[in-house]
């Protein structure tokens, strides 16, 4: 009978144990997260279509002064084949300047909040693989003033 009476205690101190632990310590183990996968390789976009004049297209444009390059909309004055010569367009407000003028974006992009600016200052040459995707047309009014500007 005296077994009795230590398993008994040896339990009960067992549980004095367990329950004066803190809380944190009594959990289970969150189990690990699965590991993630790898990316899949960012593959090339598929240019849908060809760029034509008085689109307006998302391009890789190369920085006037060769040290970069940048995805932004870009207006197409002439080209085809390998390379194109297109305006850049600009969200940042440039009412100051005489060279560059505001057109309306949200026919093109409807996320949008404001207008944009179109670069008139010069043609920049954009490799066609460099246009990722279509977004729309140019105002028209706007579109026929370029062509005179640029002789388009």
């Amino acid at each position: 009978m005296i077994w009795w009476l230590l398993l008994a205690v040896v339990v009960i101190v067992v549980a004095v144990v367990l329950l004066r632990r803190p809380a944190t310590s009594r959990r289970r183990p969150v189990p690990k997260a699965p590991p993630r996968r790898p990316a899949p390789p960012r593959r090339a976009p598929t240019l849908v279509g060809t760029p034509r004049p008085g689109e307006i297209w998302w391009a890789d444009v190369p920085y006037e002064d060769g040290t970069g390059h940048k995805i932004r909309p870009c207006l197409v004055l002439r080209g085809g084949g390998k390379s194109f010569e297109v305006l850049k367009i600009t969200s940042q407000d440039q009412s100051d300047r005489t060279d560059h003028v505001q057109i309306p974006t949200k026919a093109w992009d409807p996320g949008a909040d404001h207008n944009s600016w179109l670069d008139l200052t010069g043609p920049i040459r954009v490799q066609a693989s460099s246009f990722e995707d279509k977004a729309g047309l140019l105002d028209a009014t706007i579109w026929r003033k370029v062509r005179r500007l640029h002789n388009v």
